[in-house]
This record gives C-alpha cells, structure tokens and sequence, in this order.
C-alpha cells in the first residue's frame, strides 16, 4: 500500500514539474514574439530560406531564428553558415506558421535572419547569440 501511496506521488510531482515547464517555456515563447515584433518594427530583417543565406555570406547577419519544422539538411545547413558567419542561432519552438505570425505576416516563414534589431534586444537576451 505503502509503495503504491509513494507511486502516485511520484506521478502527481511529475506533472507539477511538467505545468511549471511548460509555463516557464510559454512566458519565453511570449518574451521572443515580443522582440520579434519591435524588430518587425524598428530593424531591419530578411525572411525566408535563400534570403537568409545571402546575408549569412555576406557577413551581415547577426541572428538566425529557425522554425521546430524546418528540413533537417535545411536547417543543418544554415547553422553551418551561421557558424563560419558568427552569426547567432535560435531555434525557435512553435512551426512555421507560429514564426509567420509573430513575426506579422500571414505567410509561412521558415527562417529569417536579423541584420539589425533596431530597438529591439532580441540579439542580447538570446541563448546561443552574441
């Protein structure tokens, strides 16, 4: 009785842990639709797969943000560029639906790249940028 009364704590601290991780990742997710938006706003950007590999060869791209279903080879590749580029990379959790609407558009976008965040500190505050 004993082993079982212990289990179903284990489940009940469990999915506490999983409600506060999912809330932490939600505040994230709407703290980098925000910077996305002033960027939108006030920087300058380039969306799109081709786009962003040209200003990653040119050196002026300064952070990547990549949707959660990009093409694997796709997505291995721009951080491959990114790297040589010293740019930063985001992996940006929602699809790319989710990054075409936060970034206030009503298309898909897969990648885009920020050359100047404006007003924005969206290159200070991310993980894995510079």
């Amino acid at each position: 009785l004993l082993s079982v009364d212990h289990g179903y704590r284990h489940i009940i601290e469990r999915r506490t842990n999983t409600m506060v991780n999912t809330k932490k990742q939600k505040k994230a997710q709407e703290s980098i639709n925000a910077r996305l938006a002033l960027v939108m706003k006030s920087g300058k950007f380039t969306l799109g797969y081709k786009s962003t590999l040209k200003t990653l060869r040119s050196g002026k791209a300064k952070l990547i943000i990549i949707s959660s279903n990009c093409p694997p080879l796709r997505k291995s590749e721009i951080e491959y560029y990114a790297m040589l580029a010293k740019a930063g990379v985001h992996h940006y959790s929602g699809t790319n639906i989710d990054l075409g609407t936060s970034c206030g558009k009503y298309f898909r976008v897969s990648v885009l790249s920020i050359t100047d965040p404006g007003d924005s500190d969206i290159i200070r505050q991310m993980p894995g940028a510079q």
